[in-house]
């Protein structure tokens, strides 16, 4: 049971940072919450890269290389894209 909770800790850090987004967003601060949520995947990205096979837990789902790629394509492309928004009076 410890060693599932400790192989599943990266998970859990992103949920917690996707969360964070997630309470931004219902806050109205959907630009904010809209980049969080990209920096978690790119997170998880980091997540993958970085840590060994037997402890990145539910992050891999398919090779490393695909992964790391995925994640970070589409966390740069949420980031690039609530930060290039017009806010137009919102956050």
């Amino acid at each position: 049971m410890r060693n599932q909770i400790r192989k599943n800790l990266p998970l859990l850090a992103v949920l917690v940072v996707i969360v964070g987004a997630l309470v931004l967003v219902v806050a109205d601060r959907w630009r904010r919450g809209s980049f969080v949520l990209g920096i978690a995947t790119i997170l998880a990205a980091g997540f993958r890269l970085c840590l060994p096979e037997n402890r990145v837990g539910l992050l891999a789902v398919r090779s490393r290389a695909f992964d790391v790629s995925a994640l970070a394509l589409v966390g740069g492309a949420i980031v690039f894209l609530s930060s290039s928004i017009d806010p137009l009076g919102t956050d």
